[in-house]
């Protein structure tokens, strides 16, 4: 077993209560940790655009839908609220990279598209950030990878099927 930060967690609490079963500590600690370090490291070239994981994650709805979405859309397409989306998507639009236009019957529902500099900016950025992730996932060979992400998916397709979160 590796001895990284979550082990030297579960050891203390193994010796003040030997008797506690720290597995599920042990994973979930450690995906957490790992999801704490790639949010502070993943970001770095969508920092130097001057976006966030979270705006580009609403651009990059639009762009892989390729069309034009409502906010509710964009909410659940990026796991977001709407009072979040609302506040990204300002800022987008304010930046020229979004455009909004009211709907024909409904004068309520917004739909929200990129602009010809958001689409650029996307099909610019996507594939740095992929191989800014690449190089995250270095350590790891091709198999491990693929093992992990295989875990990954299953944990999630469980955890979305208990805990309400598919889309």
């Amino acid at each position: 077993m590796t001895d990284d930060i979550v082990a030297s967690v579960v050891r203390q609490w193994q010796a003040v209560s030997p008797g506690l079963d720290t597995e599920p500590m042990a994973l979930i600690g450690r995906i957490n940790r790992c999801a704490a370090l790639l949010q502070q490291a993943e970001d770095a070239p969508l920092r130097a655009a001057g976006l966030t994981r979270a705006e580009f994650d609403l651009l990059g709805a639009m762009r892989r839908t390729d069309r034009e979405l409502t906010p509710g859309e964009l909410a659940r397409e990026t796991f977001s609220s709407g009072a979040a989306v609302t506040k990204r998507l300002r800022a987008l639009q304010e930046s020229g990279l979004i455009h909004r236009r009211s709907d024909a019957r409904d004068r309520r529902v917004a739909h929200v598209g990129l602009t010809d500099a958001g689409r650029d900016l996307v099909d610019r950025l996507l594939p740095e950030q992929l191989a800014y992730e690449r190089s995250v996932l270095s350590g790891l060979d091709e198999k491990t990878r693929g093992a992990l992400s295989g875990q990954l998916g299953e944990l999630l397709v469980q955890l979305e099927g208990r805990l309400g979160g598919r889309r």
